[in-house]
């Protein structure tokens, strides 16, 4: 029973990506790429990756899925020329040997790996205990691997930058999107006065067991962001102005205080981003408590998009 399942999924997930590349359509893709992240989600479950697996739900499908269907809506005016545009036989066939030949390089170098592969899992496993945190996925992301942690929080925080870059002139430092007008008895505004309270609570959850079972912050402040985004849409609360300190503040405040700390173990431990003895479980803490605001507002700055009205809307 579990190999036909997981047969299944194999099957549905080469499909999907499949349709997902040859589709020319722009939402057909789209149509296809979350659905895809989904059965992504599944398949880590049987993995028992549950943390890759909460990852890929909320930011995989989730967060990627909403940028795509925004890019495509704006696209959608221009991708009927672009549908209209032939590439040749030879840029066809070209485009076929090349990728080929990125895969051929790809699979030769996996086959020459030595059997067993190279790891340092044995020796992340006899130091892990060292860092106080149950849950080993936030252990490594957090101690090992946490300079790559800190670069996808200010990556993310570029990402913000570019999207703000994208505003006119005339409504820089404005609201993003549009205002929501819906009427007070809307099934929306019903779920956005009774769903939030309850998803913050479960966002909280998620992120603090983050700390010794499946969870963590990104996951967190995905469920928080949807949460800020409901109550957007059903226009109880206008999206904020990105003149406005205070959510500048929040942007930077998380980042900031992981590269503070970082500089701190430079000083007290020898190295960047290393902690004292002792003190890895509330270091880890402190950097994720930091982030998690920061994260949540980025994450629904990103869907929100450029300021496209004033400050104050008429």
């Amino acid at each position: 029973m579990i190999l036909a399942i997981c047969t299944g999924i194999a099957i549905l997930l080469l499909g999907l990506a499949l349709w997902t590349i040859v589709v020319r359509d722009t939402f057909a893709a789209v149509a296809g790429f979350i659905p895809y992240g989904l059965l992504l989600t599944l398949a880590w479950l049987v993995l028992a990756a549950v943390d890759v697996a909460l990852t890929e739900a909320a930011i995989g499908a989730g967060l990627t899925g909403a940028l795509l269907i925004r890019a495509a809506s704006r696209l959608h005016a221009t991708e009927a020329a672009a549908q209209a545009e032939e590439p040749s036989l030879a840029t066809r066939v070209a485009a076929a040997v090349l990728a080929s030949a990125v895969a051929g390089v790809i699979a030769a170098c996996l086959l020459s790996l030595p059997d067993p592969a190279p790891s340092l899992a044995p020796d992340v496993s006899r130091q892990i205990q060292s860092t106080g945190v149950g849950n080993p996925i936030t252990a490594v992301l957090l101690s090992f691997r946490a300079i790559d942690t800190l670069l996808e929080a200010i990556a993310l925080l570029f990402g913000v930058v570019g999207v703000w870059s994208l505003a006119p002139d005339r409504y820089w430092g404005g609201r993003p999107g549009l205002a929501q007008a819906v009427g007070p008895n809307d099934i929306l505004v019903y779920l956005a006065r009774v769903l939030p309270p309850v998803g913050v609570v479960i966002g909280i959850y998620i992120f603090w067991v983050g700390a010794d079972h499946p969870g963590g912050k990104f996951q967190g402040a995905t469920v928080i962001a949807a949460m800020w985004l409901l109550v957007m849409m059903s226009g109880l609360r206008d999206a904020p102005a990105v003149s406005w300190r205070w959510l500048r503040v929040v942007l930077v405040v998380g980042p900031a205080i992981f590269i503070a700390l970082g500089l701190l173990g430079a000083a007290l431990a020898g190295a960047f981003l290393a902690y004292p003895d002792g003190w890895a479980k509330v270091w880890i803490i402190v950097i994720e408590v930091a982030l998690l605001p920061s994260l949540a507002v980025t994450l629904v700055l990103l869907l929100v998009g450029p300021p496209q009205r004033p400050e104050v809307s008429a």
